[in-house]
Parts: structure tokens; C-alpha cells; sequence
């Protein structure tokens, strides 16, 4: 994606608000004073510094307030993006509470005329349902109070206005809202965003609280597709966090669960592996030459906390964070580790910090203080108060302990509660005036447990990052995607291909490095439940995650897994390419259309287009536009699957003259496009 499409007066508009802190898209309340921007008079600049590097300017200036109350403001803006992002702090250095703050919120204006709104809602009920929304006929507002910040709505927005565009996110993990109000009088939208939403506390001496991080990213050609690749181009340069420690960037991965594969019972996770079950499936994978990167290590691992062995319960038996010594007794869960990378394969290993089980047996069994478990009547899990710094600890040493014993090189992490209403009842418990600040604490401590679980596995060669999760898409915020990838995108796209599809062809324009199962349980994805071709294009996906039995099925159909892995692997050097979707959306249970969707890498002037005729499609022929063929002379497709290849004029496939042929519903082709002119 040509970074040329990014307005050039961004670099202006950052200068801007940099030499005139009065004017910068900030405000709260402070003891009921509304306070705009950081004007003199108001505030005393205490400390600046900024530093240049790779391509970035990273601004922080702190400014006291009165004697108690200090404020620093993050900046950093990418010359080469035109991108600017903020977070501000607020700190009590003084020795008595400050005043009350409260409604700290971005506040920016977009002059221009007719704007639309576009973006997806989130997981769960929505899953991520795109909108396109006419602001000149009513304000629009999105909201999210359970505590999971991208399930319902998702935090990230492409505003259309005049002859141009801005791409806006919000990074918290927490409670937000954002709101939108076009001003026909002045033609200009305003757009105000905020985190923690029931924010009204008073600091106490010492603590120090942030907001989210805000996002703006301005594009001067109002066309969708440009801004989805302006977008995605930043997001993979910027975003994604390293694969390891040297700084290698990311690129697409694929895992597999071993827990369908054990001969007993498996109610959910790994909750059937034990010490005697891995061996022969890794095996077996090794042998048959379908081994993937990664081998999936789920819920259920752990001892509970009355010390039993959990056989089914693995939500209700969490807490403890030690491997069960029923199930793995000794070193052996290390052993299956060592044997994995032996053989080119990582291990990653799945945790729930943020939640506990029957605390008091915690406490008498493993060292947990039953305070730290934050409890209400009517709410059946438990949340687990790491925004307090001793149960912070005792929760993160019981976990590195695990990753580091076992040399497990990724984290995963999953969140199963909406703990919102747990958090206002501990802010109540505090006393007046301090609503707010539990959601503030947990949501960075969060953050900080990420980072330091990351440089532990960094230290013996793991990760660079963690597995994102919270039943499902509930975290995939700006923030978290720092650290993390979802390597699940969703729980629910995992029952058909239809909402696969449907999912892919909205989430991926905003988090590109995503993933599903190709298979998980009978009767899901296909109407038998049997793995095809289908299922394995539907789920081409930057990381893929390989759901399979290699012992356990006697009909197991090696040479389609082998085939499927070696045809993702060939997929895969454009998954993180411009992403181009062909077809109108669907939802997850209309089957009677076409799906169509291209990545494309400009560089190379290569990529590849996947095209599907649904399971009730009556039409054979699609017709589709590749808008970027209109840079090329020509362009050939090839089908991987006859080895036919078409050569177009550019300008022709750019306007339409693509027609695709099915031969039956329910069909995946996969099409190489090429500029002929590279073509031998």
C-alpha cells in the first residue's frame, strides 16, 4: 500500500497542537472545572524531552497542576504515516488527594461536507457486522460497560468527510465510549472519545492513573479500499509487535491442539492431555509431514485449587497455575516441550490471570489471600485484583514460574467473565469519589503483566508477544494488539464457513494478523463435519490453526492436511499484503451468494484472490473488479486448481472484467495474479 495516500498536512496539524498545548484535542473536569488542552496559567511545565527514531517523534511533557496533581502527555506521531497517537497520565506526587477528575476525553474536529461513518461492530451478538452510517441525519455513538472492550462494539472508525478521511482508535482493554456529531451550521464532525467511563475519583498520594491511547490517522483520498490499506500498512509496520527478541517481524504461524487426540473425553481445552498422550500424536504429525509451528497446550493443565485433578470443569477449577501432577507429574509436561522444539515446533500455553475459583481453598492451599478476590452476589465468577500490587505479584510469579520451568514459548491468555460490575463494587468499597479507579488500576496493570510475561519468554528464546483472548474477540483493542495477536479472531466463527467468511471480510480490514480453526467439532464448518478444500481456503488466515486427530481417527486423510498446509504456506507471503474485498458482505447464515476477497503485494505486483460460491448459490458465474489491476498493462490469473491461466488488460479487470466460473455451490477457487510483464 502506497503510503502516499495519507493526508500531507498531518505533519502540520502535530506541530500544531505540540506549540500550542491550549489547543490540544484534550479536556477533563478537575473539581468541576472544565480544563481545556494544558494552557500556561493553568498548568507549569515542569519537564519536556523528544526523541527521533525510525521515522517517529515520541514527545513527553509533564505539567503540575497545584501541589498534588502532575499530568504527562505522551505523543508520538509517524512522519511516515502521518499517524499521531496520545496518552495522557495523571499523577499524584503530593502528600494529600487531589481534586476529583473526571469526563478526561479526546475532544477533534473534521471540517467537510457529507459524512459517513464506516466501520464493524464487535464480537459476540454483532460478529463484527460492518456499518455505514449518514452523520448529517443524526449523531451516532458507540459504547462498551462490560469490561471486554471489543465484544458488541469495537473501538476503531473510519470517518469520510469533505474530499478525505481519518482513521480513529481507542486502546483500552476496559470501558469506553466514542461519539460522533455532524454540525451542519459549521459542516464539521465533532468526535469526542473517552475511556473508563464512570471516571469521578480522586487520587490518592502516590497513585497514578492513564487514559487510553488515541489514535487519529488522516488519508486524503476518500475511497474505502485506500483507507483499509493505508490502515493495514501502519497497523503491520507499527502495531504488530516483534516475533522474538532480535526484532524479526512478524509473519503468519500455524498451531495445532493436541486434546482431540488423546483417546478420552475432552469437555473443552486440553483438558484430556496427560503425560502418556503426547508423545504419539507429535509423532505422528512428524511422520506424516504435517507438523505446524506451533503445538496448542489449552485449558484445563492446572491442579484446582482443593489440589484435585479437574476431568471436566476447566472454567471452574482456575486459579492455581500449576501444572495438575495427576495429569503430568514430575518434569513430563517439560519433556513434551523439549521434544517439540527438537523437531521445529514451539508450545504455547493458555492462562486466565484476571479470574479465580473458591479462594478460600486457594488461600489454604497455595499461598492466595482470599482480599484479593473482588466477589458480588449474583455474579458467578470471581474476578482476580492483580491492580493490587501483591496479588499482581503472586498471580505473575506463578506464572512465569510455569512458562519459565517449561520453557513455553508463547503465552496465551483468555478472559471468560464481564468483570465491569466486580470493578464498581470495589470502586463503591472505597468510599466517595472514587468511581473509576479499579477499572484505571486493573487496566494497567494488565498492560504491564503482558510486558513482563513477554520478556520472559524472551529470555530463553520464546515469544515476542502473546496470544490475545477473551472468550473469543473481546480484547483486540489498539493497546493489547501492541502485544498481542488474537490467534482466535472469534469463538463463533468456528460453526460455519458462511461466517467465516463474512468475518474475514470485515475484521481483517482492521486486525490483519488473525486466526480460526479449520476444524473443531462434528457437524461445524461443513454439513458433514468433514475437513475439504473449502474449509481449508475459507481458512486461509495469517495464522492457522490445525484442529485435527492424527492417532485417534483411523480415516484420517493425511495427504488433504499435508496439502492444505503446503498450500496455505504458498498463501501466506500475502496475507499481510493490501487487502482488497470483491463482494458485498453477508451475514453469518446467508449462504446463497458469492464471497470474494484479494490480497495484493504492489511491490512484487503479485498476489492471490480467493473466490467462493456458497453452499445455496444458484448463480455460476461471478463477476468481480480488482481495483488495483488498473496500475498494470496486463495481469494473468492463474487457477491453482487446473493450472489455466487468463491474461486481462489492467484497466479492464479494474472496471469489472473478471468473470469467475463455478462449476457447483459450495466451491473455493484460488487464483495467482501476476503483472504479465513480470511473467517469464
Amino acid at each position: 500500500m502506497s503510503v502516499s495516500y495519507r493526508n500531507p498536512q498531518a505533519d502540520a496539524w502535530y506541530r500544531s497542537i505540540l506549540q500550542n498545548p491550549a489547543g490540544f484535542p484534550f479536556r477533563f473536569t478537575y473539581d468541576g472545572e472544565p480544563v481545556q488542552g494544558f494552557p500556561d496559567g493553568v498548568f507549569s511545565r515542569i519537564e519536556e524531552k523528544s526523541v527521533r527514531e525510525d521515522g517517529r517523534e515520541i514527545t513527553e511533557i509533564c505539567w503540575k497542576k497545584d501541589a498534588a496533581l502532575y499530568i504527562t502527555l505522551r505523543c508520538v506521531h509517524d512522519f511516515l504515516y502521518g499517524v499521531t497517537e496520545w496518552t495522557v497520565w495523571f499523577e499524584n506526587r503530593g502528600n494529600r488527594n487531589t481534586g476529583v477528575l473526571a469526563d478526561a476525553e479526546t475532544v477533534l474536529a473534521f471540517p467537510g461536507k457529507y459524512p459517513v461513518l464506516k466501520g464493524i461492530l464487535g464480537d459476540h451478538v454483532n460478529n463484527y457486522r460492518p456499518y455505514c452510517l449518514d452523520l448529517a441525519s443524526q449523531p451516532r455513538y458507540f459504547e462498551s460497560n462490560s469490561g471486554r472492550a471489543t465484544h458488541v462494539n469495537f473501538p476503531y472508525f473510519d470517518l469520510e468527510y469533505g474530499d478525505s478521511g481519518v482513521m480513529l482508535a481507542i486502546g483500552w482493554a476496559g470501558t469506553w465510549r466514542a461519539d460522533f456529531r455532524y454540525n451542519a451550521e459549521k459542516q464539521e464532525v465533532e468526535y469526542r472519545a473517552r475511556a473508563v467511563n464512570r471516571l469521578h475519583t480522586r487520587l490518592k498520594p502516590g497513585e497514578k492513573i492513564r487514559t487510553a491511547m488515541f489514535v487519529r490517522a488522516p488519508y486524503m483520498v476518500r475511497n474505502e479500499d485506500a483507507a483499509c490499506n493505508y490502515w493495514r500498512s501502519w497497523f503491520i509496520a507499527r502495531c504488530l509487535p516483534p516475533a522474538d527478541g532480535h526484532g524479526t517481524p512478524l509473519q503468519p504461524f500455524s498451531t495445532c491442539c493436541l486434546a482431540s487426540d488423546t483417546g478420552r473425553p475432552n469437555s473443552d481445552g486440553s483438558i484430556s492431555e496427560g503425560y502418556d498422550t503426547w508423545r504419539p500424536s507429535l509423532e505422528k504429525m512428524i511422520g506424516e509431514d504435517v507438523k505446524t509451528d506451533f503445538r496448542w497446550f489449552d485449558a484445563g493443565w492446572y491442579a484446582a485449587p482443593d489440589g484435585s485433578s479437574p476431568r471436566e470443569d476447566w472454567w471452574g477449577t482456575v486459579g492455581t497455575w500449576a501444572l495438575d501432577p495427576v495429569k503430568w507429574p514430575g518434569n513430563s509436561f517439560r519433556q513434551s516441550t523439549d521434544y517439540a522444539r527438537e523437531h521445529g515446533m514451539k508450545t504455547l500455553m493458555w492462562f486466565e490471570p484476571e479470574r479465580v475459583t473458591d479462594p478460600e481453598a486457594l488461600a489454604k492451599n497455595w499461598g492466595y489471600d482470599p482480599k484479593w478476590a473482588i466477589r458480588l452476589d449474583g455474579v458467578k465468577a470471581i474476578s482476580n485484583n492483580i491492580g493490587d500490587p501483591a496479588c499482581y505479584r503472586w498471580t505473575l510469579n506463578r506464572i512465569l514460574r510455569t512458562l519459565t520451568e517449561n520453557k513455553v514459548e508463547m503465552y496465551r491468555e483468555d478472559n471468560n467473565s464481564d468483570q465491569a460490575a466486580l470493578w464498581q463494587y470495589l470502586d463503591g468499597l472505597e468510599g466517595e469519589d472514587r468511581s473509576g479507579i479499579t477499572e484505571c488500576k486493573l487496566i494497567d496493570a494488565h498492560y504491564r503483566m503482558w510486558d513482563e510475561i513477554i520478556a520472559c519468554t524472551l529470555s530463553y528464546g520464546g515469544c515476542g508477544f502473546v496470544d490475545s483472548c477473551a472468550s473469543g474477540g473481546g480484547r483486540n483493542d489498539l493497546e493489547s494488539l501492541r502485544r498481542s495477536v488474537p490467534l482466535l479472531r472469534s469463538d463463533a466463527d468456528r460453526t460455519t464457513t458462511a461466517l467465516r467468511l463474512s468475518m474475514t471480510s470485515s475484521f481483517n480490514r482492521w486486525v490483519p494478523m488473525c486466526g480460526a480453526n479449520n476444524k473443531e467439532k462434528p457437524n461445524q464448518l461443513s454439513p458433514t463435519g468433514a475437513l475439504d478444500p473449502y474449509i481449508w481456503r475459507a481458512s486461509y488466515l495469517p495464522i492457522l490453526n490445525v484442529d485435527s486427530q492424527f492417532v485417534q481417527d483411523p480415516g484420517q486423510d493425511f495427504s488433504l492436511l499435508r496439502w492444505g498446509l503446503k498450500e496455505w504456506k504458498r498463501v501466506c507471503p500475502y496475507l499481510l499484503k493490501d487487502f482488497y474485498v470483491l463482494t458485498p458482505w453477508h451475514t453469518g447464515t446467508d449462504t446463497s451468494g458469492f464471497t470474494a476477497f484479494a490480497y495484493f503485494d504492489l511491490d512484487a505486483a503479485s498476489g492471490v484472490l480467493l473466490a467462493f460460491r456458497q453452499e445455496t448459490c444458484r448463480e455460476d458465474i461471478l463477476s468481480v473488479s480488482l481495483p488495483f489491476a488498473g496500475a498494470h498493462d496486463q495481469i494473468t490469473l492463474t487457477d491453482e486448481d487446473t493450472g489455466e491461466t487468463t491474461v486481462l488488460e489492467g484497466k479492464d479487470a479494474a472496471s469489472g472484467g473478471v468473470a469467475l466460473h463455478f462449476s457447483r455451490p459450495r466451491q473455493a477457487r484460488l487464483l495467482w495474479i501476476h503483472d504479465a510483464c513480470s511473467i517469464d
